[in-house]
């Protein structure tokens, strides 16, 4: 039996005992599903990291987009709060459209 030890969406046990296999889960702490969601995070990214296909690409964004909704929730913030923080810093920062690299700064 392969062992996961992941954070998955709400209905993959539902999927799996639809398919007629048996398996085992557990109701996160907040603590714990915070830490479990920041490692989503990361598996998630890799995944759109790797994508070849533009479609691919799209499906892994949004997965990382599902798991900003979580992380926003578990933060007790909505999406409204984080655009208009974004907004902020793109407007004292600026935002990647110019597609900017920095190669160094001298002291």
């Amino acid at each position: 039996m392969p062992t996961y030890n992941k954070l998955v969406r709400d209905r993959i046990p539902e999927i799996i005992k639809a398919t007629g296999k048996t398996f085992t889960t557990r109701i996160l702490s907040e603590e714990d599903y915070l830490t479990e969601l920041k490692k989503k995070s990361f598996e998630e990214l890799e995944e759109y990291h790797n994508a070849v296909t533009r479609e691919d690409a799209i499906e892994e964004l949004a997965d990382l987009m599902e798991i900003v909704h979580a992380l926003a929730k578990s933060r007790d913030t909505t999406l409204d709060e984080i655009e208009v923080i974004r907004r902020e810093k793109a407007e004292k920062r600026g935002s990647f459209d110019k597609k900017v690299f920095l190669k160094e700064v001298e002291d």
